[in-house]
Order: C-alpha cells, then sequence, then structure tokens
C-alpha cells in the first residue's frame, strides 16, 4: 500500500505529498506585494484545499464565502446543545487531507483525530435483516454465505473487477485534467477494458445474483447524487477504495477537519470574508479580472477560483456573452444529480444499537430510483441515509443524548415539488418509518429538529436545480464531458468542488483542488 500511495502522489510539479518547503519558492512571502492575487470563491472542501494549495505555490489568495461561517456544503448547525454536520460525513481517502497539513509544514494526527469505522456501513432492508459492510474479507464471506452461497465466489469476482477499475481509473486517470478531445483518446484504452459504458449495477449483477446482495455491492453512487442503474461501472472502484484505506469518521464531526483546515488558512495569512456572496465574476477581453460582491464592492484579482456549483456559478456569474461553451442551453439541458432531504434531530435518549452510519432502506430500490432520477417524482416511500456521529464520539450531543440526521435521496427541483408546503409532512413520514424499524419511540424524545430541502440547496447554497452534487456523475458528464477545473470560456477562472473534474464526494473534491495545480500558471509567469 505504501508504494501505491507513492505512486499516486508523486511530486511532478502537480502538489503531491512532498514536503511543504519542497513547495515554496516563488512563495507569496518571497515576491511580497508582486505575489500574483487569487480569489477563491466559496470554503467548501475544495475551496480551502485550493487556497491552501495556491498559497503554497506562492499566491496572494483571499476567500469569499456566502454563508456565515465555512464548510459550504460541509457547513455545521449547533443548537440545543446538539452538533450537525450538515453534508458529508465519509473520509476515505485520509492521505489527501494529510497532503495539505504537510504542504504547510503540519502533521494532521495532531490537528484530527480520524477514526476507522467497524463496519463501514449497515444496510438495513425493509424486512428488518441486514448486512454489514466493510473490508474484513472473512466478515464478508461469513454474511454473503448467510443470504446466499452461491454468490461467495461472485463477491470474489466483482472484488476482482472493482480493482481493475481502481488501477486503470483512480491510479491511472484519477489526477488527469482532462482538458482536449486528446486526453480523451490517450484514455480510451482504459476506458475500454474497464467498459465503461456499463453501468454499476449491470457490472454487480454480472457477478452477484441475489438481490439484496446486489443493492449492497452497488448503492455507493446514491451518496453522490447518481443512479446505480445509469452511473459508470468505474465507480466500483470504490470498494477497493474502501478495502484499501478504510472508511473513516473525525472526532468532532466533519467540521471538525474544516476548522482545522480555516486554521491553516489563517497560519498562512490567507482571510476569509463570510457573508459576501459573489454575483459577478468580471470578464474584460475574455479574462476573468476580479469578482464583484453583493454589497456592490468590487475585489480584482489576477486569477478567480470558484468552489461554487459549476452550473450556478456559470449560469449566474458570468454574462451569456462571455460563454461560448457554457451556455444557458447547454446548462439547462444537462442531467442533473439528485436533490436531497436532510433531517438532523438529536434526542433525549441514546439508541446503543444503531451504528455510526446506516441504510435504512423502504420497500423499492430500481423502483424508487427511477421516481426519482428519471420520472422527477417526489415518492410516498424512500430510503435512508440514517448518520449518528454519537456512536463514536458522544461530545455531539448533551450527556445521555444522540446526534442524528436522516438523509432522503429525492428528486431535484425538476420535479417542482412544492416543498415549503410538504416538508413537515415529508419529515413526520421519515420519523415514522424510523420509529418502526430502529428507533423506537422516536417521536416523544425528539428535542432537537432542523431540515434541508432541495430548495433549500438552490435559495441557500447556490445549488443549480437544488441538486446535491451537479451534474449526474453518468459517462458522458464525466472527465472532459464534465466542467473542466480550467474554464473553457474565461482564461483565469478555474473550478474546483464536487460540480467539477473529477466529481462528487470528499476524496473528489480534494483531488479537483490537487489537479488545479496542474493548470493554473505559475506565480513567476505575473512577474
Amino acid at each position: 500500500m505504501t508504494n501505491l500511495y507513492k505512486s499516486i502522489n508523486t511530486d511532478g510539479g502537480s502538489g503531491g505529498g512532498g514536503s511543504a518547503q519542497n513547495h515554496r519558492t516563488g512563495s507569496a512571502s518571497e515576491l511580497g506585494d508582486r505575489a500574483p492575487t487569487a480569489i477563491v470563491i466559496g470554503t467548501g472542501f475544495g475551496g480551502l484545499a485550493a487556497a491552501i494549495r495556491l498559497s503554497v505555490k506562492g499566491y496572494r489568495v483571499q476567500m469569499l464565502e456566502k454563508l456565515d461561517a465555512p464548510g459550504g456544503r460541509a457547513y455545521v448547525h449547533k443548537q440545543d446543545g446538539f452538533t450537525f454536520d450538515a453534508g458529508p460525513t465519509i473520509i476515505t481517502l485520509p492521505h489527501l487531507i494529510a497532503e495539505l497539513f504537510t504542504l504547510c509544514g503540519r502533521e494532521m494526527k495532531d490537528h484530527v483525530d480520524l477514526r476507522l469505522m467497524s463496519p463501514f456501513y449497515r444496510i438495513r432492508f425493509d424486512d428488518g435483516s441486514h448486512f454489514d459492510y466493510s473490508n474484513n474479507d472473512a466478515q464478508m464471506l461469513e454474511q454473503i454465505a448467510k443470504f446466499s452461497p452461491e454468490d461467495v465466489q461472485g463477491f470474489k469476482n466483482l472484488m476482482v473487477a472493482s480493482e481493475k477499475c481502481f488501477q486503470l481509473g483512480f491510479v491511472e486517470l484519477g489526477m488527469v485534467p482532462f482538458e482536449t478531445i486528446g486526453d480523451v483518446l490517450k484514455a480510451m484504452p482504459n476506458l475500454v477494458r474497464m467498459q465503461a459504458w456499463r453501468s454499476i449495477y449491470s457490472l454487480v449483477a454480472q457477478h452477484i445474483k441475489h438481490p439484496k446482495l446486489r443493492i449492497v455491492m452497488s448503492f455507493h453512487p446514491l451518496l453522490i447524487g447518481g443512479n446505480p442503474y445509469s452511473v459508470t461501472c468505474i465507480y466500483s472502484l470504490i470498494h477497493s477504495l474502501e478495502r484499501r484505506w478504510g472508511v473513516h469518521s473525525a472526532m468532532g464531526g466533519t467540521g471538525a477537519i474544516v476548522c482545522e483546515l480555516v486554521k491553516l488558512l489563517d497560519e498562512r495569512q490567507v482571510p476569509i470574508r463570510y457573508n459576501a456572496p459573489v454575483t459577478r465574476i468580471r470578464v474584460e477581453n475574455g479574462r476573468a479580472k476580479g469578482v464583484e460582491l453583493a454589497n456592490g464592492e468590487y475585489l480584482p484579482a489576477d486569477i478567480v477560483v470558484s468552489n461554487g456549483d459549476a452550473s450556478w456559478t456559470y449560469r449566474h456569474l458570468i454574462e451569456p456573452q462571455h460563454r461560448k461553451h457554457w451556455t444557458d442551453k447547454r446548462i439547462a439541458k444537462g442531467k442533473y444529480s439528485s436533490g436531497l432531504f436532510v433531517w438532523y434531530f438529536g434526542t433525549n435518549r441514546k439508541y446503543e444499537d444503531v451504528p455510526h452510519h446506516m441504510m435504512v432502506l423502504g420497500p423499492r430500490y430500481k423502483g424508487l430510483l427511477q421516481d426519482i432520477f428519471k420520472n422527477h417524482k417526489l415518492s410516498k416511500d424512500f430510503s435512508l441515509y440514517l448518520y449518528r456521529p454519537t456512536a463514536t464520539d458522544p461530545s455531539l450531543a448533551p450527556e445521555g443524548c444522540d446526534s442524528f440526521y436522516a438523509l432522503s435521496v429525492v428528486p431535484n427541483l425538476s420535479s417542482e415539488t412544492d416543498w415549503p408546503a410538504i416538508t413537515e409532512q415529508y419529515r413526520d413520514a421519515i420519523a415514522t418509518v424510523l420509529q418502526e424499524s430502529v428507533l423506537p419511540d422516536l417521536k416523544q424524545h425528539v428535542v432537537s429538529s432542523k431540515i434541508t430541502t432541495p430548495q433549500d440547496f438552490q435559495d441557500r447554497l447556490w445549488s443549480y436545480k437544488g441538486a446535491g452534487f451537479g451534474l449526474e456523475p453518468i459517462l458522458v458528464q464525466s472527465a472532459w464531458f464534465r466542467p473542466h477545473n480550467r474554464c473553457q470560456d474565461v482564461d483565469g477562472l478555474f473550478m474546483v468542488g464536487a460540480s467539477s473534474q473529477p466529481g462528487a464526494g470528499v476524496p473528489s473534491v480534494l483531488m479537483s483542488a490537487k489537479m488545479l495545480e496542474q493548470v493554473v500558471p505559475d506565480v513567476k509567469s505575473f512577474v
């Protein structure tokens, strides 16, 4: 694993895992007032990582955040003594976070306490049976045999296929910023060998026969807004990622990682302005020259990096005459990821039998996904991701209490659902299902409650169509087809985050910031 880690993170000018000292040539401190200025819009994981990397490269960086605190989709809600991570909760490639600390001359272990989950997830089916998913092969094979002995060999074969996708898709292509058709042509042999046109569900079904086990092995894309029946089978590489590096959670919640990254930026004298929404990226002669804020203030910059939703950035922050590629029509025609309904709640009792991560599945799988992604219809039934961080860190709730969120994958705003009108009804339906399944007497024990809907994703997070993860990660909206890290329309404008290359999920978002280093100009080119 160590050799593989080095092969992925070799420092060939792309900001690998080398020492901070190696990256300080031409730093802002050396160039002084002559150092170029970079404005980073948004303080999600992508924006924070980009700001750190640009600062180490020698840019004078300023960050602008629409909200009153950092994190973006990884924002933290605190109320009634409970701490609720707003969004991402699963850390699968911790070395990508560790790199950011290394670049700043720090060690992650001194700042962030990551705990390995066991199991990674519990998948509970509607009939009450469950599967504990982990990277313990013996335990996995034992559980598979309980459901379907004939699928034991199929699982082994699936892991071989997953490893193939990991090597071809992650190790060889994961850090490639696809900017030209030539980049796609170079990748074609790998795509053919992976049969990338197939869906992840079809790959799983080739090896696994039992319907429940097919769900267990194909649900991962739902965590990044994709339909397992449509998303490319390349995403089967997640199995290999998790088997290698595990699934971790941070003590203090995911927000604790955000706070430590902000501290790194503070040490590097990178300011963050909160309550400072950017309403326009000013473009002159085809080049980004700076940004305008909602209060009318103009901030000039040599380069601009958007960690905001790419479709929203193009559609609402850049005037149409500057967008020959990402036109309003192209943006509107895209197929967007699902929306998310998230109920954050605290209870005045503990539910010790509920693990840190749990999938509470409803009666339908394929039909429900069809309604969400194809029919854009909000169904009466649903499946849930139930997050109980107090299973690992009791400090996230008052003594004797539990902190939760229940996430339901729902259609994005293409469904025209009137969320303000039905929010409480939908929340109560979720509470009823949880009370009847894994959280007995739940309703009488809820003492804190907060809700986020796709409407909030649009209005508060400026996410196009209220989609949780930008364009859906189907093959024709991945790699070169996905918004590039270097803007195709405007010089000096760059994109990071879930809605740009390589895609959604904390690892991919951190990789987008690392890929940025391959496409931003060297600071000396401005001097």
